[in-house]
Parts: C-alpha cells; sequence; structure tokens
C-alpha cells in the first residue's frame, strides 16, 4: 500500500477539538521532524467523541477503522474507554497512540501491546504535593474539589500522597452542584465549615473558569492569611494562572512540566512551538511533541506499514524530551516525572514561583494505585478533566 499514513484522531464535541486537536497535532508534527514537516508523509482524520464516554469512543473507533480505513489510531482518550476499543484494536492489528492528562491512573488489568499514551500523569504531581504538604503543614488537611473532579482518581492520589507523608485523616469537601445553574460555584457551606473546624491546610482541585473562581474567591475571604493552599497543577499553568496575576495571592502546587524549565530540550520545544504557531506552548502542544519524538524513531517502519517492528520498539524505547526520559508503554513501566513543588506568588501582576522541594510519583501498578482502581467505580459522569 503506498499513499500516507492515515492517522484517526479522536476528539472530543466539536465545540473542543480545534483547542486539543490542533495543539496535539502541531506537537506531533514538531517531534516527527526537526525541521519542515513533510505534511505528505501523515494524514490526519478526525473523529468526534461527544463528551468522550465509552460508547461514543468506540462508534468513532469503528468509524474510523472501517470507512476510513485507517492505518493508525491517536487522539485524546479517557482510560474508561480502554476496555470497549482494545477488541477492535488488536483484531483489526492497529497501531494506537493516544494522550490523556492522567485525571485517572492506567489499570494494568485493562493495557493492550498494542496501544501507547503520551500522559501527563497528573496522579504523579498529585501524590507527591500530598505527600509534601502533609509534611510541610501537618495535621489533619482538607480537599474541596466540585462533584465531577471528585469521580477521578485525583483525590485518591493526594490522599494517598498525605497518608505516605504521616496524615492520619484528611477532610473531603465536594461542592454541591446547582441543577438550575451548573456554572454556579456554591463555596457558602465549605467556608462554613473550615470556620467550624479549620484544617491544617486546603488542597483545591478545580478545572477551567471554576479554578479562577475559586482562587478569586480564596483570596477575598477570611481564611486566605491563616490556611496554607495548594492547588492541583492544571489550576497555574501559565496560559491560564496569567489572567489572575492581580490577585496578589501565595498557594503551592507541584508541577510535572514549565514552560520555563531551562533544559536545552525544553527551550528548543517552547521556541519552536511559540514561533511556529504564534500561540504560548501549553501541555497539549507538549504532549503530542513527546509523541512526535517517539514515533520519529520508529518512522521508517511506519512508513514502510512494518507494524509489528514499529510496534517492538516503541515497546521498548525511551526518549529524552522537555520533561526529561518519557516512554510510552504502561506495561514497561511509565517514567516517573521529574516533579517541583513551587511556591507561587502573585504581585503587581507579575507571577513568581520557586521551587521549594522536588517531589516523587509512584509507578502505576505500585500498591497504593491498585487500591485506588479498586475502591473508585465513579468517573462516568465527566471523562475528560478539560482545562
Amino acid at each position: 500500500m503506498t499513499g500516507p499514513i492515515k492517522i484517526g484522531f479522536l476528539a472530543p464535541y466539536s465545540g473542543v477539538y480545534p483547542f486539543y486537536g490542533h495543539h496535539l497535532m502541531a506537537g506531533i508534527l514538531l517531534g516527527l521532524y526537526p525541521a519542515v514537516a513533510n505534511h505528505l508523509e501523515f494524514q490526519f482524520i478526525p473523529a468526534y467523541t461527544q463528551m468522550g464516554d465509552p460508547k461514543s469512543t468506540l462508534d468513532a473507533v469503528n468509524k474510523l477503522v472501517f470507512f476510513d480505513q485507517v492505518d493508525m489510531i491517536s487522539g485524546l482518550i479517557s482510560y474508561k474507554s480502554i476496555p470497549d476499543i482494545i477488541p477492535v484494536i488488536e483484531t483489526y492489528n492497529k497501531l494506537a497512540f493516544f494522550f490523556d492528562l492522567g485525571e485517572f491512573i492506567p489499570h494494568f488489568e485493562n493495557l493492550s501491546p498494542r496501544i501507547f499514551y503520551s500522559s501527563q500523569q497528573i496522579w504523579q504531581s498529585q501524590f507527591a504535593l500530598g505527600k509534601w504538604a502533609q509534611k510541610e503543614f501537618g495535621g489533619a488537611g482538607m480537599m474541596v474539589m466540585p462533584v465531577y473532579e471528585a469521580g477521578y482518581h485525583l483525590s485518591s492520589a493526594f490522599h494517598k500522597g498525605a497518608g505516605a507523608g504521616g496524615a492520619t485523616q484528611l477532610g473531603l469537601h465536594v461542592l454541591p452542584r446547582d441543577p438550575a445553574n451548573i456554572k454556579n460555584l456554591d463555596l457558602d457551606k465549605f467556608f462554613f465549615d473550615i470556620k467550624k473546624t479549620p484544617p491544617s491546610y486546603i488542597h483545591a482541585l478545580f478545572s477551567g473558569n471554576f479554578g479562577k473562581e475559586f482562587l478569586v474567591r480564596w483570596r477575598k475571604s477570611e481564611f486566605y492569611k491563616n490556611i496554607p493552599l495548594t492547588v492541583i497543577e492544571n489550576m497555574v499553568y501559565d496560559d491560564l494562572f496569567d489572567d489572575i496575576a492581580e490577585l496578589d495571592i501565595e498557594l503551592y502546587a507541584a508541577l510535572s512540566w514549565s514552560r520555563n524549565a531551562e533544559n536545552t530540550s525544553n527551550k528548543d520545544f517552547v521556541n519552536r512551538y511559540e514561533s511556529s504557531g504564534g500561540q504560548m506552548a501549553n501541555i497539549y502542544g507538549l504532549l503530542g511533541f513527546e509523541a512526535g519524538l517517539a514515533l520519529r524513531e520508529v518512522k521508517p517502519y511506519l512508513l514502510k506499514r512494518d507494524w509489528q517492528s514499529a510496534i517492538s520498539l516503541l515497546q521498548k524505547e525511551s526518549v529524552n524530551g522537555p520533561r526529561g526520559e518519557r516512554n510510552f508503554y504502561p506495561l514497561s513501566g511509565f517514567s516517573p516525572p521529574l516533579i517541583d513543588i513551587v511556591r507561587i506568588k502573585t504581585s503587581s501582576k507579575k507571577v513568581y514561583k520557586t521551587v521549594v522541594s522536588q517531589g516523587k510519583g509512584l509507578k502505576f501498578d505500585s500498591v497504593d494505585f491498585r487500591e485506588i482502581h479498586e475502591g473508585s467505580v465513579s468517573g462516568w459522569q465527566n471523562p475528560y478533566l478539560c482545562i
């Protein structure tokens, strides 16, 4: 067979696709080609997955395989959908290379030798931050999050980290959802609870505009100067946090990647990405770039459609990228990211990030994370962490 390699690209509902898809695909091409991309070698064919639920994802995969006749399958995915699509991928001998933020921990019982992942592994930074926060502040902390974020493995990973740091108890406050106005962030009960029984620290898990609104409300509250605040890393991404730099706020986060990291690979990625696309480098572009570096190593096999050789090499290889050593096959053991614990302070509309400690995550197949899988049956309401 001749012609370009056809890559079926899964994306959530069309209103979000240009954001996720554009940055992921731009990153892939930057990683694949050190100089000018050859657009005749690879062709991306999008397939929308609605809200990313397992049925919609399976329908999209079936369309790509049976109608579009793609060679590979890629795109943004939730691990909740993997068990449904493994039979199609394995039966029809497809190579799959997916992306995720790490809102769920991959389940060792639902893996395939043909599926690879470029993951941010947020569960790792959550574990590291929980361990650091407990050692730093002691006592009994409290987590706060909306109902959707409560369905992921993120709070459980922070809880496990706090336990490793010596916590014997950790409070949990899940904010109510207002069915009459889903954009309403009701913090009244939360503020009442922490005034009644002040925790030693607060850990906030929010995404999107809720994250910004929480930080604004927290800064204005009476608790700001008395209770330390830690947050999940997506709440302090440069392209989001800069919008609220005027808050004059101080908080802590664990970062698995920083746009301003000084290593050569990261500076090269940021410079190339921002000069080619005219947009600030972000986590989606990074995940695509890391995948592109891996695919570059097997590109001669891909172009010859020697899928077995490409798969065998991807199972064993690792690449050195902006986040250090990365590999993409869970059964070989994901490379744990290098995690910085940072104090973030804004002043005069400027953002200052100071590394105060180094953190470590755990391999996804650790006993702690196995317990998370066995104890978590939720997550169906919101397949993606939408930052």
